[in-house]
């Protein structure tokens, strides 16, 4: 009896761990929403801290880095203006560093993150933030139709 196996793996696809060095760093929806706003999420302090030490791992190796901002309407979730619509302190972008705004779960949808994406000539993405079922997931989804790889980590778990 064999060990079960993932469709990645029976496809032949590479499943080792790829080095964040040789990938692009994507956080989506890092935003106060979640912290202080309409969608307060328990345990997003704890999340934060691992979002935020990948980032400074990212920055340290010279990783291009975009980040995602959900854009909702104005005095809703995700207000553009108001403090939920904000990335959250511990996170927000550096002058050079790119921001892309979306009005919908996936990023690449009607934005510039795949042209961003090829332009920093990196195939393989790292992708943290918010939440798991629902941007994260339309996006690396998204990603691989895009012919771009997806692996969305645990800080521990991704070698520099």
């Amino acid at each position: 009896m064999s060990d079960p196996k993932t469709l990645l793996e029976l496809s032949g696809a590479d499943t080792a761990p790829v080095p964040l060095s040789q990938t692009a760093l994507v956080l989506i929806d890092c935003q106060e929403e979640y912290r202080s706003g309409f969608l307060p999420l328990p345990g997003v302090d704890r999340a934060m801290e691992e979002v935020a030490e990948i980032l400074d791992r990212a920055r340290t190796l010279g990783v291009p880095l975009v980040h995602v901002r959900h854009v909702g309407k104005p005095g809703g979730a995700f207000d553009p203006d108001g403090p939920g619509g904000q990335i959250m302190a511990e996170v927000a972008p550096t002058d050079d560093e790119a921001v892309i705004e979306k009005g919908l779960p996936n990023a690449f949808a009607g934005t510039a993150l795949h042209e961003v994406l090829t332009a920093s000539a990196r195939d393989t993405l790292t992708i943290v933030g918010f939440m798991t079922h629902m941007c994260v997931s339309s996006t690396a989804r998204a990603a691989l139709s895009d012919r771009f790889a997806t692996i969305a980590p645990d800080s521990a778990s991704v070698p520099d």
